[in-house]
């Protein structure tokens, strides 16, 4: 009796220092929130992770943008609308000087009507390039367009550089300015009556329930845009390029990775590792997708871009998407453009913070788009 009750004791005497060993490294006891995040992280399949793939680069592309068009939602969307084309409306023009600034709403599902700007040379020869402009988180929906309520849009789209738009037509391009799902007037009625910046939170909740993504319809917008150009407008088909900043940037890249019509995708503000920034520091719900980590990561996703051209440019003081999993997930870019074989990419990386760079992005369409 007396061994067994000496055997117990040094049982309960060895779970008490194991615990107080445990609380001591966890420091409350407990584990933290972080620290199983990061483990969850470090278990990810990763199955598109260029450095660990051991098929074809063909092989890879392919089963990877099928599978990534599956997280977005996007095969889900397409077979909920069988045989929907795009319908759009003209409402006003404005002589800007050099331009014509329209206002268009397109519908892009037979239920969302979207607002876009088009911004339209006054002096188009046959066909010519079509820029593509999603904005980030801003109330105005329409300040790269050039349409500023006050000095402060003024300042961030000047200063700032982010009337790419204007940019665009000044270049000689068709640019549309596309509201972003979820900002401005596609709001819900609540958000609308608040005046909030967007709808973005209701929409990932609503989104998920049925399968969808805010990022995914964005990319859907931009993909039905792209369709009712082509089919409407004098566009060159070989000179389409998709540029926006911060979550403009991030519905750039992930329209480049899955619609290969976009010749040049320019994301802003929007890339580094996963690890680094989205999971890292607090975004906004649109910037998530489910499972994203099981196929790979930023730089993985931005190969899907190679056999074209990929500018993705960034702040060395980017506070929200820093600057070292960037150049870390460039490298491994770099290395799925080599097994391409064709196309160029380029990390271009500005002097300052979260805005964008116009002298790099222009100066690689103009030596890739427009070279002849």
């Amino acid at each position: 009796m007396m061994r067994r009750t000496i055997a117990m004791s040094l049982c309960v005497v060895t779970l008490l220092v194991t615990a107080r060993t445990f609380a001591q490294d966890a420091g409350t006891g407990y584990p933290t929130a972080e620290s199983h995040f990061d483990a969850l992280y470090a278990k990810a399949d990763g199955r598109y992770v260029w450095s660990n793939w051991k098929g074809s680069f063909n092989k890879w592309q392919k089963r990877f943008r099928a599978e990534l068009e599956e997280t977005l939602g996007i095969p889900r969307m397409r077979a909920g609308m069988p045989g929907f084309k795009p319908e759009a409306r003209q409402l006003d023009s404005e002589d800007m000087g050099s331009f014509f600034r329209e206002r268009w709403e397109i519908y892009t599902e037979p239920d969302v009507l979207l607002p876009v700007i088009i911004l339209r040379p006054k002096e188009i020869q046959g066909k010519t390039g079509l820029m593509i402009t999603p904005h980030g988180h801003s109330k105005n929906t329409e300040l790269y367009a050039g349409v500023y309520w006050n000095e402060e849009d003024r300042s961030l789209a000047e200063d700032g550089e982010r009337n790419i738009a204007v940019q665009a037509v000044q270049e000689g391009y068709i640019a549309i300015a596309p509201t972003a799902r979820a900002f401005g007037k596609t709001r819900t009625a609540q958000d609308l009556a608040a005046d909030a910046t967007s709808s973005c939170h209701d929409y990932m909740l609503h989104d998920l329930m049925v399968g969808r993504t805010p990022v995914g319809e964005r990319v859907w917008d931009i993909m039905k845009i792209i369709d009712w150009a082509l089919e409407t407008q004098p566009i060159d088909p070989g000179r389409i390029v998709v540029s926006g900043h911060s979550g403009g940037g991030t519905a750039t890249l992930y329209a480049g990775a899955v619609d290969t019509r976009i010749a040049v995708c320019m994301p802003s503000g929007a890339f580094s590792s996963f690890e680094a920034s989205i999971c890292a520091i607090r975004h906004c719900e649109c910037n998530y997708l489910p499972g994203i980590l099981n196929l790979g990561n930023m730089g993985d996703i931005a190969g899907l871009v190679a056999g074209r051209y990929l500018c993705i440019i960034q702040g060395k003081d980017d506070g929200i998407f820093p600057i070292d999993g960037a150049r870390g997930e460039f490298r491994k870019t770099e290395a799925i453009f080599r097994a391409a074989g064709k196309g160029a990419c380029s990390l271009a990386v500005g002097d300052g913070g979260h805005r964008y760079y116009k002298k790099p992005a222009w100066e690689f369409i103009h030596k890739y788009l427009d070279k002849e």
